[in-house]
């Protein structure tokens, strides 16, 4: 036999149910219905018996149709007290009857679970903030050989099979002999090794891609948003499920699961309702920093932020659980910024404020992530597929006060551990004196040029400025500096005119050499301009020149420049007429040429010159 797809709408007087048997037998079909039983059968099809969340009556108005091209039967069942809202109708697995039970009614073994401790849950008044049972070693010292671990803290041993896998799945090595606290410690330890200060820096000073991605908004915030604009009508009561649609690959998954029953004390309903809240936050992040789009990193992603799932950890307060998933998000993914964590706790209060159909269709998508991937799909079998079964009979009370009970409680950055404000404000200190220095050498060479200009004609004579600038001669050190560094301009400058070439065939110099002394004629006319007489300068630099010439101890090298000098001193007695046309018309190679040459002028005793 085959069990149908089906699916259960309603509306204030009608229970409608909806049954896909396509190519069955639409001549022989049985329906059978009554109080809250309702059972089908069309071959191959055979829905076995539903619990119906309220009482259902035949009184004339029930009607049954199938329509051919779709092949689906259509059956509408009045409701036996007119307006009354039927609520979890989407929790299909939930009204699928337990398998080898012949009525909706529990077995002997889960009377105590459906009756006792279902009273007690609702006697009860959680806080949520307060650990309710303190958590003692020596109670876990009693279990025999191994320790516990699951959903529920139900399982044990399982890893003990799978070593192989165990690396891939999860951190904790050997957890069946590792005992809780010994988990948390070792937890607590591999993130400290883990947390790097430059990547969390870096994101925190460039998070224009974090930025980005807070932007996005999954399903669930449209859905909160409509929630939240109906509340306000009170003819009629609204359950999530109005704002939240699962798909027909959710529904066939729901179908597929077995309906069971899960005997959870006090003490593991309260671990099992914080490991819920771990791994919302888990999956918010994972949904946020991808934009709802899944790659090969999601489910990684989504066991590694949860220490739940991670370092198959039991929680004893909503603190803990936010405090352990801050720490994981700066220590593991690649973005990580406490913006993340403070969006990932609001999208997981508004699913929780959504009812258990937005937390059953996160957990569903949880459970295909886990099942596409290899070795994942152990942590189904460890907690999301008994959390996709436990969710549909929780009562809605409980999640609405886990909501307000998470949406009260803080998380700050000095609660993480990381001393991440101090890291913070020294990386500001750090970014304020790179700007100020930065700034102050801007501004040195904005206003290096213009010192120079005022103070220096070129580079070249830097040490002649600084004696023009200062315009005295009484400090004698800076005087023969400045004496110095003439020396050698005028050493260069006569060097360069000794290894050249004086003259070309026609008696004129060569073009190297002409070039050379253009470049001394503009730099001779930058020098004439910003002087106001010329004839003073020229007077003073011959003044100089004679003065170096006389200096007893020569620098290295100075000879050949006194040498060339007293060369040019006896052409200059030799040829007293050097400024005049020969016979012939042709110009001297010494004639004074279209451009004035400071050399000629150093070099010449002429004071009319």
């Amino acid at each position: 036999m085959i069990t149908p797809a089906f699916e259960l709408t309603q509306d204030p007087d009608f229970l409608t149910i909806i049954i896909k048997v396509p190519y069955a037998r639409a001549s022989e079909f049985d329906v059978y219905f009554e109080g809250e039983d309702f059972k089908f059968y069309a071959k191959p099809y055979f829905l076995r018996q539903l619990t119906l969340p309220g009482r259902v009556v035949e009184d004339g108005r029930e009607k049954a149709s199938y329509d051919t091209d779709k092949g689906t039967f259509t059956i509408r069942l009045p409701k036996e007290i007119s307006g009354q809202y039927f609520e979890g109708l989407d929790m299909l697995t939930s009204l699928l009857a337990p398998k080898k039970s012949r009525s909706a009614k529990p077995l002997v073994e889960e009377i105590a679970a459906s009756a006792d401790l279902s009273e007690e849950e609702e006697e009860e008044e959680f806080d949520w903030e307060i650990e309710q049972i303190p958590y003692k070693e020596s109670a876990e010292s009693t279990l025999p050989l191994q320790y516990r671990y699951g959903f529920g803290n139900l399982r044990s041993g399982v890893f003990q099979r799978l070593q192989d896998e165990l690396g891939d799945v999860i951190d904790i090595k050997d957890p069946d002999q590792t005992p809780v606290d010994e988990r948390r410690k070792k937890r607590l330890a591999a993130e400290a090794a883990k947390f790097d200060p430059d990547h969390y820096l870096a994101d925190f000073f460039e998070d224009e891609a974090i930025q980005h991605v807070l932007k996005y908004e999954p399903w669930w915030v449209d859905a909160h948003k409509k929630m939240i604009a109906l509340q306000g009508e009170s003819h009629q009561e609204h359950d999530s499920h109005t704002f939240v649609v699962f798909s027909e690959e959710e529904r066939e998954q729901l179908r597929k699961f077995t309906n069971k029953s899960y005997l959870l004390d006090r003490r593991s309903r309260h671990h099992v309702y914080l490991g819920l809240i771990d791994i919302l936050l888990a999956y918010g992040y994972e949904i946020c920093v991808n934009e709802g789009d899944k790659n090969v990193e999601s489910s990684w992603n989504i066991r590694k932020l949860s220490a739940t799932l991670c370092w198959l950890e039991s929680f004893t307060s909503i603190h803990d659980v936010l405090v352990s998933f801050g720490r994981r998000v700066l220590c593991y993914p690649l973005h990580r910024h406490f913006g993340l964590v403070t969006r990932a706790f609001d999208d997981t209060v508004m699913i929780l404020q959504l009812g258990k159909a937005a937390v059953l269709k996160c957990l569903l998508d949880i459970h295909k992530t886990f099942r596409e991937n290899d070795p994942a799909y152990i942590l189904n079998d460890l907690f999301i597929t008994d959390y996709c079964i436990w969710i549909q009979k929780t009562k809605s009370k409980k999640l609405a006060a886990l909501s307000e009970s998470l949406q009260k409680t803080t998380l700050a950055k000095s609660h993480i551990g990381f001393e991440l404000e101090e890291l913070e404000a020294a990386a500001v200190l750090v970014q304020e004196e790179e700007s100020m220095l930065k700034a102050a050498g801007t501004v040195s060479k904005q206003q290096l040029p213009s010192s120079e200009l005022e103070t220096s004609d070129s580079e070249e004579s830097s040490s002649t400025s600084s004696s023009e600038t200062e315009g005295s001669d009484s400090d004698e050190q800076e005087s023969s500096t400045s004496e110095d560094g003439k020396i050698n301009s005028l050493q260069g400058m006569l060097q360069e005119e000794r290894t050249a070439p004086l003259i070309d065939c026609n008696g004129l110099r060569q073009g190297t050499n002409t070039s050379t002394f253009e470049a001394s004629d503009e730099k001779s006319k930058v020098s004439l301009q910003s002087t106001s007489v010329p004839g003073k300068l020229v007077e003073e630099l011959e003044k100089q020149m004679h003065t170096a010439i006389r200096l007893s101890e020569q620098p290295e090298g100075l000879a050949t420049a006194s040498c060339i000098l007293q060369e040019q001193e006896e052409n200059r007695v030799s040829e007293p007429e050097r400024f005049s046309k020969d016979t012939t018309g042709k110009g001297n190679f010494l004639e004074v040429p279209s451009k004035t040459n400071p050399l000629l002028f150093l070099c010449s005793t002429n004071e009319d010159e």
